[in-house]
């Protein structure tokens, strides 16, 4: 390797919220690192995911206050919607992160290297003709929306996230096929600005990997606000016909129903980004185009690690930036634990949102696990009250033995920040004493954890 034009401690391929932590922080343990990125810094979860679509459901969520203003006293007349601003707020607040990257690189000193990178062999990246020596590599290209078989993403009338992200018009009528995190979020944003929104899904229930009784509040606060809800149904013959999209919708014991919308939202699901990168020639091993690692992020071949989409589920910003700092600090030498996955935390910025960590009560049960449950509705908190925020409940689930915490299940007002509070216990190995004797102010949202706690042991007190 002696004729590479430049050499690395760690070298990181892409730039998203797993990459650009694995560099910054290899970086802060003195290791010479470069990213490399092929667009823009953040990747997409920073530019084209999480950021400005939470962007975007905020000022739904205000919206939708302000179309209920009178419960608070306020008189609004025919409040209009600058829809260029709402989508331009959206892209401005993802151009300053990205903007920020660069800046965190320059201060850490990582060194950002624009292109696509190919594995010429272990140790040998190219970009292009440059050649980079790296002594240790950090996989960390992403994924790609899956399309529907014969049904070509157009922007037009066949949209993925990035299109629904940037239209220049709310759709009379929308189709949405898949209704996980994105495809829920999405219904509830469109939605909220007067689109019909339908939205199909395979599974029995909506948000198919939550907790039973969560997935059907959701589903009946989102048919409240508007949204058509078809579960155990798949969207059949899909196709563009003229400025329609056409569907069959096939439920089984029912006949097929004809249905058309003006655009349809592909929401099933994402592909991991690692074509052309020269892996499996390298003897990276694959598995349904996935980098298959173990518990430590380390891929087959010694030197060489994954992390975040492209190696597999659960595809979430912060299990990629977790694993960014794990596979770092494993390249410096760090003795650490093998990472745990059932200590990520999952989060539905609907509205209610809906956030976990743990298992659910219908695994344990599968498992046949002796647990404890604790509900408290926020119906019964204050400061649910106080900020109109009566929807939803939390669940918390505990071994009935050793009182550890097994599962977290929260539908309501910031249940994406309180739950925080939970994957804390359960990565420190609280059990319910330790959360009961915790003080929680009063009033607060967070209450309704505590009380929760206390309803499965018969310590709750205000329900």
């Amino acid at each position: 390797m002696a004729d590479a034009t430049e050499s690395y401690d760690v070298v990181v391929i892409g730039s998203g919220p797993g990459g650009y932590t694995a560099a910054i922080r290899a970086a802060q343990l003195k290791l010479h690192t470069a990213c490399i990125e092929r667009a823009e810094l953040g990747g997409i979860c920073l530019n084209w995911g999480c950021i400005p679509t939470k962007a975007l459901l905020h000022t739904a969520k205000l919206w939708q206050e302000i179309g209920h203003g009178d419960q608070y006293g306020f008189i609004v007349e025919a409040p209009k919607v600058d829809w260029t601003k709402v989508i331009g707020r959206s892209r401005n607040v993802a151009k300053r992160l990205s903007r920020g990257i660069g800046s965190l690189f320059k201060k850490y000193g990582v060194t950002p290297i624009e292109g696509e990178a190919r594995l010429e062999r272990p140790g040998v990246l190219m970009i292009g003709e440059r050649r980079i020596e790296a002594k240790h590599i950090i996989l960390a290209t992403g994924a790609r929306p899956r399309p529907m078989p014969g049904l070509p993403f157009d922007g037009d009338k066949v949209w993925h996230y990035r299109h629904a992200l940037t239209s220049t018009a709310v759709p009379q009528r929308m189709l949405i096929v898949g209704a996980g995190a994105i495809g829920c979020e999405f219904a509830y944003f469109y939605n909220a600005f007067g689109s019909k929104v339908t939205l199909v899904e395979v599974a029995p229930k909506i948000l198919p990997i939550e907790d039973d009784e969560v997935s059907a509040t959701l589903e009946r606060s989102l048919t409240k606000q508007g949204i058509e809800i078809r579960t155990s149904t798949r969207a059949m013959d899909l196709r563009v016909d003229g400025d329609v999209v056409r569907a069959s919708l096939v439920r089984e014991g029912q006949d097929p129903l004809a249905f058309e919308a003006d655009v349809v939202l592909i929401a099933i699901g994402v592909m991991g980004n690692t074509d052309g990168l020269g892996l499996s020639e390298n003897g990276i091993v694959l598995d349904k185009g996935q980098v298959k690692i173990d518990r430590d992020c380390q891929t087959s071949i010694a030197g060489i690690y994954a992390i975040g989409d492209c190696a597999g589920a659960p595809w979430l910003a912060h299990k990629a930036s977790a694993e960014g700092v794990h596979a770092a600090e494993l390249i410096a030498g760090h003795k650490k634990k093998p990472f745990d996955p059932t200590n990520i935390p999952s989060c539905t910025y609907t509205e209610p949102q809906v956030a976990s960590v743990g298992l659910t009560e219908q695994a344990l049960k599968a498992a046949g696990t002796e647990y404890k449950v604790g509900k408290f509705p926020f119906l019964a908190s204050g400061k649910a009250l106080a900020l109109e925020e009566k929807d939803g409940f939390v669940k918390t689930l505990f071994d009935a033995k050793t009182g550890a915490v097994l599962g977290v299940h929260i539908i309501g007002a910031s249940a994406t920040e309180l739950i925080a509070e939970m994957t804390l216990a359960r990565t420190n190995e609280l059990t319910e004493a330790e959360i009961l004797g915790t003080i929680h102010a009063h009033p607060t949202l967070a209450e309704a954890l505590h009380e929760s706690v206390g309803a499965a042991f018969g310590e709750g007190i205000n329900f």
